[in-house]
């Protein structure tokens, strides 16, 4: 389907409204006034790119103030931002190989922070006895923050069980944990309290952020080794004035996650909870058992997400809440996935 301007609440197909729950801009942010005028603001005074290395002689303090924000709101010691989420994953799975023995994966990984040669975390529905063994060596394990198809955080307790011989560095994609779980949006990083040598986030800042670009985050000394690799030196920032932004929109990060968070709420006090419909009232994310659901969904005006993420995957069927669907919205929603629901019983 093409449609001719950004897919907010509401999209226009063939001259018709429907109502839109899909996309990954779950606090509504790229249509918001305020948030747009800060953009605007800074692209006035910053330029609409800036091509120069981040190891140039003229440093802005777009970088400086934008990474900040980025430290504090993470709660992480440091952050650095680059142009896209996908670089960030490719550039800290580079500094990694070269301390790295052996790379441990969780399933369904984003292709960000994959690697070859890495193995599963768990063969048979138990712990990787690789893990386990009594070979001392450092160790890698990659895992999103919300696993797809799921809606709550990965559980990482399986780290506590993995002997101390094994030093261990944790890298968390938070892409669509980031400005979602965790007070205001700060993402699941400075929840993971676990027995390891080091973590490490990265995360679009394109979701819910709402800007092009991607981050960084972990301790000062790793950060340090991010920005004097080669790739980073070589490398374009991320646009200076959505940098920018990001420090200047900090309260209205925190309007929207609120918003967003009283139509979860609202949602999960309405919804007939069903083996067919996988939600939880902090994610806003609903997965869809039923494929059935989305020509019902769509001959009622509403279009969800629906294709497939990879080439050899199935169908990604998710209904996506933001920020800025209103209640009736979410009435109309949550009727027909209530009416399937007692067709069903």
């Amino acid at each position: 389907m093409n449609v001719d301007q950004f897919p907010d609440r509401i999209i226009e197909i063939n001259q018709e409204h429907y109502l839109y729950f899909g996309g990954t801009a779950y606090l509504g942010l790229p249509t918001n006034k305020a948030f747009q005028d800060l953009v605007i603001k800074n692209i006035l005074r910053w330029g609409t790119t800036y091509g120069s290395s981040r190891n140039a002689n003229i440093k802005l303090t777009a970088y400086e103030n934008g990474e900040a924000f980025l430290a504090r709101h993470i709660q992480a010691e440091s952050a650095v931002t680059v142009s896209s989420g996908m670089l960030a994953g490719k550039l800290v799975i580079e500094q990694l190989y070269k301390t790295t023995d052996c790379f441990f994966h969780f399933s369904d990984l984003h292709t960000a922070i994959k690697t070859p040669n890495s193995l599963p975390v768990f063969l048979n529905n138990q712990i990787n006895p690789r893990l386990l063994d009594a070979k001392a060596e450092k160790i890698s394990i990659l895992t999103d923050g919300v696993p797809s198809h799921q809606t709550k955080a990965v559980d990482l307790s399986l780290l506590k069980e993995i002997p101390n011989h094994k030093e261990i560095t944790l890298l968390i994609d938070e892409s669509h944990s980031l400005g979602v779980l965790g007070k205001n949006g700060c993402g699941i990083y400075s929840y993971t309290d676990l027995p390891i040598e080091r973590k490490i986030m990265v995360s679009s800042l394109g979701k819910a952020m709402g800007l092009s670009g991607g981050v960084i985050a972990s301790d000062v000394s790793f950060i340090n080794q991010i920005k004097n690799s080669d790739t980073f030196i070589s490398a374009a920032g991320m646009n200076p004035a959505f940098v920018q932004t990001l420090a200047d929109a900090s309260e209205i990060y925190r309007v929207q996650h609120q918003k967003l968070m009283e139509n979860l709420h609202y949602l999960d006090t309405k919804l007939i909870k069903s083996e067919h419909i996988k939600f939880d009232k902090t994610y806003p994310l609903i997965y869809l058992e039923d494929e059935n659901l989305i020509e019902i969904l769509e001959a009622n005006k509403i279009i969800i997400a629906n294709f497939k993420y990879q080439k050899d995957t199935a169908p990604l069927n998710r209904i996506v809440i933001t920020a800025n669907h209103l209640p009736e919205d979410l009435d109309k929603l949550i009727n027909i996935l209530n009416e399937n629901s007692q067709n069903r019983k």
